[in-house]
């Protein structure tokens, strides 16, 4: 298996209902996931970008779903099914990142 260029990182974290938090999960994060996942089929970019969901909580629930492309660090958060697809063309494979779904920095202290 090759190094991919770019990873995605989706979180589909569920937690409780009623939770103060909220979760990724219920903001439709696993839609997000799919979406990623099928965009990696047809446009056969294996090798190139690995698309992972990931359980845990990310941190910024408040922006979720929260999308995380790795080497570059770029967080992104309130992502929909629709969003999707300009991320991966515009991003993964152009390598401009889409900085109208950037999560904003001050979350991060």
């Amino acid at each position: 298996m090759p190094k991919p260029e770019r990873h995605v990182f989706i979180c589909v974290n569920q937690r409780p209902a009623g939770h103060p938090m909220g979760c990724c999960s219920e903001r439709g994060a696993v839609s997000v996931w799919q979406k990623f996942a099928d965009l990696l089929n047809q446009k056969q970019a294996f090798g190139k970008i690995m698309v992972s969901g990931v359980r845990s909580c990310l941190g910024p629930c408040q922006f979720g779903p929260v999308v995380v492309v790795y080497p570059d660090a770029v967080w992104y958060g309130k992502v929909r099914p629709e969003d999707v697809e300009e991320i991966f063309d515009s991003h993964l494979v152009g390598g401009k990142p889409v900085e109208r779904l950037f999560v904003p920095p001050e979350v991060f202290g």
